[in-house]
């Protein structure tokens, strides 16, 4: 019965280590890693970042790879009258590609990309976080038994992804304005999967097990729109992508919990176990509820407004500020947690690019992300912190048909303090990502 807690909500667990709102990823091509603000670009990641801009882009074929790495920690140090414990999360994914691919003739372009537009990982807990010991304690308490009376052998681990393929079609209005209309399908793609087995306590066996594989499928439609107005120097954008509604149907192949054979049977035996048992029994039901078979989620990704300003101040050197917006607060999620934020999600980004010769360019950038966060939309297994996140990399032109991007940014945190009734969590990530990529023209 350990994880229990996490099982119920990791259905509402965001496993991302990228760039962007809660269920938004925004880092797909290289470029982003090395310089962060791309809002303004017309290279071959405006596909994403300002399809508009394309208008003033390579005339003919371009094609673009990108792989990526991000690896993340998510902590929860809890503090009590006894000491401290820090409990650990590991959120994983492996390499993380991204397909970028546009052509342009004269006045319009089409452009389309592929890539993991939301969360885009795994999740291993190893040795619970701290609401699981008041569970475990809550429901087994009494009759003799004690947490040092059992052992707990449990394994519990998650993925989630979202998978999309954008198509955008892009017209240069008239000289210094362009605009662009695009879609992008979405598949959410999670499972769940782990046991928990609380015994072998010496006199009662085996005290209470758990058992959970499902499967969680899901898909959704993001209609975009975006303007580019470029004269001389300076470049202004805005995009907006509509809330996307994402509801997954759980696809259930394992799902048991229940007290052992021998314990039941002892509490059955006096009134007040049949009181405590019919609790459990009640309890067990509401926590297991959410994984039926058939059951629908929401994991909806929230509307983005973008916002970006870039200036060339000399052929060699550019600069771009860029303002995003996500509607966190209308885009549901399971339970309705969205309702708990105080805001939608803030970022600030800024980044610069110089050319050091035709070859190589370097770039650097940084993000300030504000999630809107309170206390109970923070819980233990589902938890954000605002953020600083720092890039930097270059770019080396192999030939005029080919570039080589190479990036990385890491993330940096503030600790959420968050009192429980058991003592005081502390709240800590670390996020991290290395990328490579190489652009083609034809």
């Amino acid at each position: 019965m350990r994880r229990i807690i996490l099982i119920t909500c990791m259905v509402i667990t965001c496993i991302t280590a990228q760039a962007g709102g809660i269920m938004t990823n925004t880092n797909y091509h290289i470029a982003f890693d090395r310089m962060m603000a791309r809002g303004a670009t017309f290279d071959i990641d405006a596909i994403y970042s300002n399809p508009a801009g394309l208008a003033w882009g390579y005339d003919g074929w371009q094609l673009s790879l990108n792989f990526q790495k991000p690896w993340q920690y998510r902590d929860i140090l809890l503090t009590t009258s006894d000491g401290s414990h820090l409990y650990r999360g590991k959120a994983s994914a492996p390499i993380v590609p991204a397909l970028f691919a546009s052509y342009k003739h004269d006045r319009w372009a089409v452009s389309t990309m592929i890539g993991i537009v939301g969360s885009g990982g795994f999740v291993e807990y190893e040795e619970g976080v701290p609401m699981f010991n008041m569970l475990l304690t809550s429901m087994l308490a009494g009759n003799g038994i004690t947490p040092d009376t059992y052992a707990i052998d449990s394994e519990m681990k998650g993925k989630q992804y979202i998978y999309g393929g954008q198509l955008n079609f892009t017209y240069k209005l008239t000289d210094c304005l362009s605009a662009a209309v695009g879609v992008r399908a979405n598949y959410y793609d999670g499972y769940y999967r782990g046991h928990v087995i609380a015994g072998q306590h010496p006199a009662l066996g085996e005290l209470a097990s758990l058992q959970l594989d499902v499967d969680q499928r899901g898909w959704g439609f993001t209609p975009l729109v975006s303007v580019n107005f470029h004269k001389g120097p300076l470049t202004l954008t805005a995009r907006y992508e509509f809330r996307t509604k994402i509801n997954t149907e759980n696809k259930t192949n394992m799902l048991s919990a229940d007290l052992g054979p021998t314990l039941k049977a002892m509490m059955a035996a006096t009134p007040e176990g049949q009181a405590k048992l019919q609790a459990i029994a009640g309890t067990l039901g509401t926590y297991t509820a959410p994984y039926q078979d058939g059951v629908e989620t929401r994991y909806d990704m929230p509307a983005l407004l973008s916002l970006a300003a870039g200036y060339e101040f000399t052929p060699q050197l550019r600069a771009t500020l860029e303002y995003h917006w996500f509607d966190d607060t209308h885009a549901k999620m399971a339970n309705n947690r969205q309702e708990e934020l105080r805001h939608g999600t803030h970022e600030v980004l800024c980044g610069v690019e110089y050319d050091i010769n035709d070859k190589f360019t370097v770039s650097a950038g940084a993000q300030h992300t504000d999630y809107g966060l309170s206390d109970n939309y923070q819980i233990n297994t589902s938890f954000a912190c605002d953020s600083w996140s720092i890039g930097l990399g270059g770019a080396w032109k192999v030939n005029d048909k080919i570039r080589l991007n190479a990036g990385y940014f890491v993330s940096l945190y503030t600790d959420y303090d968050k009192a429980a009734s058991y003592g005081m969590e502390t709240y800590s990530r670390t996020n991290n990502v290395v990328g490579i990529g190489v652009d083609f023209k034809f």
